[in-house]
């Protein structure tokens, strides 16, 4: 599982910060998350293939989310693409999108679709045969959702020098790494655990971006591998945090303590501050594992 991080700070982007955009690698899946302004530079610069982007994920509709989108759908235009994209979003963002190509008679002639999303539970949005994406109800000053994506569970592994000695042909292997008995050669039915170690533990990445601090989150996020979470403010500004429905790193860090995550990445910093140090000091008194996203760094978590 990789994470690139293309923007990571709040509001009003500079020469040296972009809104909110990630791509998340994982199993054989790039997925971009959020397309705040300037989001296909940094696809340019990080060397990310555009044919390989067929999900879009968007959190709500406030412009550091969203305002990327339309230059890249129509840069795709530009580039002849074929392969259809899906744009998973709050209801409302179809309509934007296809105003503005109305209005300038840049339609796309690969197919574009939409899933609207409206519901204030956690649902399943897409899913394929290795991964799962959920909703993350948020609490924000519009309608907003986080995305978790789980792998599923992996196959078992062979011990092929045991599965070897049981006398079990190869064309009983898949169901093997499935997780069936089978019987071997002489007819006896062989237990699946006997022949076969465990698989690797399957990953999972909770984004979460932009949300007041709230514990109803934590149930859909319990155990996950990797938390991205907001964290716009520092304590001093922690007053700030209510009006604008926003999050501290000490927050965020309690968020990800109370849901058992193994790495927390802080990200959406407010521009007001000159560094990010002060906001993994703060987090790491509550939780230990914290890392700071940063405009153009890569996490891999194997």
């Amino acid at each position: 599982m990789k994470l690139t991080i293309l923007g990571c700070h709040s509001a009003t982007p500079s020469i040296n910060s972009n809104p909110t955009a990630q791509i998340l690698e994982i199993k054989n899946n790039m997925f971009l998350i959020d397309c705040g302004e300037g989001t296909q530079v940094e696809l340019r610069r990080n060397k990310v293939k555009f044919s390989r982007i067929k999900h879009v994920f968007i959190s709500h509709l406030h412009g550091d989310h969203y305002f990327g989108l339309i230059g890249l759908v129509n840069t795709f235009s530009l580039l002849t693409r074929e392969t259809e994209l899906h744009i998973y979003a709050p209801k409302g963002l179809k309509e934007v999108i296809l105003l503005q190509m109305k209005l300038s008679a840049s339609w796309t002639k690969y197919p574009l679709i939409f899933h609207e999303l409206n519901s204030k539970e956690s649902e399943l949005i897409y899913e394929d045969d290795k991964v799962e994406v959920f909703t993350i109800p948020l609490k924000h000053r519009i309608y907003t959702n986080g995305f978790l994506f789980k792998e599923k569970e992996n196959e078992r592994k062979l011990d092929i020098n045991l599965v070897t000695e049981a006398n079990i042909d190869k064309a009983y292997f898949r169901k093997l790494k499935q997780g069936f008995d089978v019987e071997n050669e002489d007819g006896v039915l062989i237990s699946n655990k006997k022949v076969t170690k465990d698989p690797i533990p399957s990953k999972s990445y909770a984004f979460c971006s932009d949300t007041v601090y709230n514990e109803d989150i934590i149930p859909i996020i319990k155990d996950c591998t990797v938390l991205y979470h907001e964290s716009t403010f520092l304590d001093k500004n922690e007053a700030l945090c209510i009006p604008t429905k926003h999050s501290t790193a000490k927050q965020a860090a309690t968020i990800a303590k109370k849901a058992n995550v193994e790495t927390l990445i802080l990200g959406h910093y407010s521009t007001r501050y000159n560094g990010y140090e002060e906001f993994k000091s703060e987090a790491k008194t509550v939780f230990d594992n914290v890392l700071l996203s940063k405009d153009g760094k890569t996490f891999n978590f194997d």
